[in-house]
């Protein structure tokens, strides 16, 4: 038998499987799991089923045959108008369709990272932008939060250090609006404060923004793209969340230059973002589905947000604390004096709950007090059950770890 081992590259060994992903496959009906990354599927826009078979019908000889890598010029310009509601403009030139924003991550780490340059991320930052940046071998250079987000003292020492040492930082890597894993929001100050931080040292900038269309509290935040005066900063988002993440498509903005870069690699990755997919987004934009739906979705998550802290406070011993974002997906919890990755198994087998442990969500993988909690996809009732399980078993491992 061929051993496969022998022929695996060496960038492999930096390769790692999501958490997510993998505890998605052992979590059976019978458990509720607070784990995913899911939208309601209740939230899916009906009128889908009508525009994808307008679309074949009425543009099959395009939307079902090979595309430009950048992709389909209609959707960017509805892109365009859809972004200048929050103050970002572009051209079609600085704009690539990509499939899903993951794609995003991997095409921007491909272009930039050689082995040993630095990648600073929030800490904690989201686990699939580690795992797509990881690949090509970085030192990614973590820097705390609190509640209005990334500190920026911490990240001028860790800049400052970085260029001390030698290192060539690549870019600066935040979620700034309601962060994947915490739901922390980048506070105005803080995001004028990057702004300058980035100027000061000139250094590139990945805005990742899939959540800011939740925003519960009647709070806004600007996306940093909206005050980019020096075309630093580089901005994903992604229809995954607004439409169905089945479609799989993600856009990018940037620098004209840096999008070709992109445009480059996604030839030899995927040709181009599926046809089908794009011309879907477009008719969805064009219509005004997706404008008419992000207010029913942004009000059937504030009831579920409200409902997973409602039952924390109400289920949690008093060692579990956890934030408490204004929009977005998540919610953050920790509990001192226990490892969520080894409790994770009990919780699952015994309670019927499960999460996504915290530890790989860290750069370093060296906390392990924390766990992150999807409030988007179970329905009301679960988010109480699930939590009131996931107490049980916080304090049956606390009265196991104090023995």
């Amino acid at each position: 038998m061929m051993d496969i081992k022998s022929l695996l590259s060496e960038r492999t060994q930096f390769m790692k499987a999501s958490d997510i992903r993998e505890l998605l496959k052992w979590v059976t009906e019978d458990v509720i799991s607070l784990g995913g990354g899911m939208p309601d599927p209740s939230t899916f826009p009906r009128e889908l089923a009508d525009i994808a078979r307008d679309v074949i019908i009425t543009k099959g000889s395009s939307a079902l045959q090979y595309g430009k890598t950048e992709g389909v010029d209609d959707l960017k310009d509805e892109l365009i108008r859809f972004m200048a509601k929050d103050g970002i403009k572009a051209s079609r030139e600085e704009i690539i369709i990509t499939t899903g924003s993951q794609e995003a991550l991997d095409l921007i780490g491909r272009i930039t990272i050689n082995a040993g340059d630095a990648v600073i991320t929030e800490r904690p930052t989201y686990l699939a932008a580690l795992q797509a940046f990881k690949a090509y071998r970085p030192r990614i250079i973590g820097v705390d939060m609190d509640s209005d987000g990334m500190i920026m003292t911490k990240l001028e020492d860790a800049i400052r250090k970085s260029i001390n040492d030698g290192n060539k930082i690549k870019f600066i890597y935040v979620i700034p609006t309601c962060q994947n894993p915490t739901g922390i929001s980048m506070s105005i100050d803080r995001r004028k404060h990057l702004m300058e931080l980035a100027s000061k040292y000139d250094l590139l900038i990945v805005e990742d923004n899939p959540y800011s269309y939740f925003l519960f509290d009647g709070i806004y935040v600007p996306p940093l793209k909206s005050m980019d005066t020096e075309n630093r900063v580089v901005y994903m988002s992604t229809f995954s969340k607004i439409i169905a993440p089945g479609i799989r498509v993600g856009w990018v903005v940037g620098d004209k230059d840096l999008i070709r870069w992109i445009a480059m690699a996604k030839q030899a990755v995927d040709l181009h973002t599926s046809t089908l997919s794009q011309y879907i987004a477009l008719e969805a934009l064009r219509r005004g589905i997706i404008e008419r739906n992000i207010p029913k979705i942004r009000e059937a998550y504030k009831v579920k947000r409200d409902a997973m802290l409602d039952a924390l406070a109400k289920y949690m011993p008093e060692q579990v604390t956890w934030t408490r974002p204004i929009g977005g997906m998540f919610v953050w919890a920790s509990a001192q004096g226990i490892r969520t990755e080894d409790m994770l198994p009990m919780a699952v087998s015994k309670y019927k709950v499960a999460y996504v442990p915290g530890k790989s969500f860290y750069p370093d993988e060296d906390v392990h007090t924390s766990m992150r909690l999807n409030f988007t996809y179970p329905s009301v009732d679960m988010i109480y059950e699930g939590i009131r399980r996931l107490s049980n078993a916080i304090k049956e491992e606390l009265s196991k770890n104090q023995h």
